[in-house]
């Protein structure tokens, strides 16, 4: 498509979106009388207005059956989260026994760690990408820390070419076969929080295999944003939060991915009582034996009011359809990414410089934008203007059109501002 910098131009590319009417289903933000224009779902999504009803509806139970709720009827809180399960598989393309959600997104990576990270022999190194999200850094250096040894000696990380901003697939599989006889486990996020730049998780999770690794994924800003299609694609293991790109709320509950071919070992564990073996779980008994599926990997009862408001938010999601969200979402970036290279063209030089891919195929919603000068100021003065982004030390902004609510018209209106 050939963009046009206009309004017209962006309110007639809002005419055609098939996905417009779901921007009524969420609460948009108004400051002084004036909604919001908010590109920050990338670190909070907007409020499903679904969410209430759903929430109300548990309340009424708590409120009309008390403990009996876990019991009672055909969507009892003992298997409310059967529902859950079935609208999470597909969006990061596993099996329904292959995902669960609890907890929160650090908690379940403590938890797969201590199941996947097996160091054996001279097979100890975690890789790593350089400069992830810090829990990631802290969660590894603790977990190598209780395995005895030092984080410089059992942790690889791999960082950009000089004078570049992002990894490129070679360099990460080239390291991962130069020290195959250290590795044994590699674990990435499935979107570098900073850069924007989605990692080719197929090609990655071939390489760690061909070494005998394990291979895993934080996919905190790649599940509900682009394509994972972990059960295909032979993924070990993943962990998300639920509160970004799945509108789930503040500290939303959070979820994980074990493959199948995984159900079977006998994994050390970290149990806990909500991942025993269903049928016996009552039963109080000694010896931890747990549920099938990745349900095993649960230790606390399940919060039922988080897990509505996921509810809520997944259902908006299936209804618009994953495809149709990731179409939309491809060319709003491309609209944004067109937008500020047209501000650039017309200064004559580089004000505004772009750090996340350009191959649509190698980013999700997420641009980070690397100001000439005066970067906080500037997004100070988008605050002041309304315009929500995101604030990355030391000199990132990050812009997140969602394809659930945001529109051609806010991108064309950022751009205004920022010129």
């Amino acid at each position: 498509m050939i963009f046009e910098n206009n309004l017209h131009f962006a309110q007639q590319l809002d005419k055609q979106d098939i996905l417009a009417s779901f921007r009524s289903e969420f609460l948009i933000p108004e400051k002084n009388g004036e909604q919001l224009i908010y590109f920050c779902g990338n670190s909070l999504g907007l409020q499903p207005r679904t969410a209430v009803v759903e929430i109300t509806k548990q309340l009424a139970i708590w409120q009309n059956h008390a403990v009996e709720g876990w019991f009672d009827g055909d969507q009892n809180w003992l298997n409310y989260h059967d529902e859950i399960k079935e609208l999470l598989a597909p969006i990061v393309g596993a099996k329904p026994t292959e995902v669960t959600c609890m907890n929160s997104l650090t908690v379940n990576l403590h938890l797969l760690l201590t199941s996947f990270y097996q160091p054996k022999g001279k097979k100890i190194k975690i890789l790593m990408e350089g400069g992830a999200f810090p829990s990631d850094q802290y969660a590894i250096e603790s977990h190598v820390k209780t395995r005895g040894y030092e984080y410089q000696d059992a942790v690889i990380e791999i960082f950009p070419r000089d004078g570049e901003y992002t990894l490129r697939t070679e360099d990460i599989l080239s390291k991962i076969h130069q020290h195959k006889d250290e590795i044994a486990l590699v674990l990435l996020g499935g979107i570098n929080y900073y850069t924007g730049q989605f990692f080719d998780l197929q090609a990655i999770t071939k390489a760690g295999h061909e070494i005998g690794a394990m291979v895993g994924f934080d996919l905190a800003h790649a599940a509900g944003n682009v394509p994972v299609n972990l059960h295909d694609f032979d993924v070990d293991f993943a962990c998300w939060c639920s509160y970004k790109y799945m509108n789930s709320g503040p500290g939303g509950i959070a979820g994980i991915f074990v493959h199948e071919k995984h159900f079977k070992n006998d994994f050390n564990r970290l149990a806990g009582w909500w991942g025993y073996q269903l049928d016996k779980r009552f039963k109080m008994e000694k010896g931890f034996i747990p549920e099938s599926g990745a349900e095993g990997w649960q230790v606390s009862t399940s919060p039922i009011l988080l897990m509505a408001t996921h509810k809520a938010a997944l259902k908006v999601m299936n209804d618009a359809g994953f495809e149709n969200l990731r179409a939309k979402s491809i060319q709003l970036t491309a609209y944004l990414e067109f937008i500020i290279n047209e501000i650039n063209q017309e200064k004559g030089e580089e004000i505004f410089k772009i750090i996340t891919p350009k191959n649509p195929a190698e980013r999700g919603a997420q641009l980070s934008i690397i100001c000439k000068e005066n970067g906080k100021q500037t997004f100070d003065a988008l605050v002041e203007k309304n315009i929500i982004g995101d604030w990355r030390e030391p000199n990132v902004i990050r812009i997140s059109p969602i394809p659930l609510y945001n529109t051609f018209e806010e991108i064309y209106k950022l751009g205004q501002a920022l010129r």
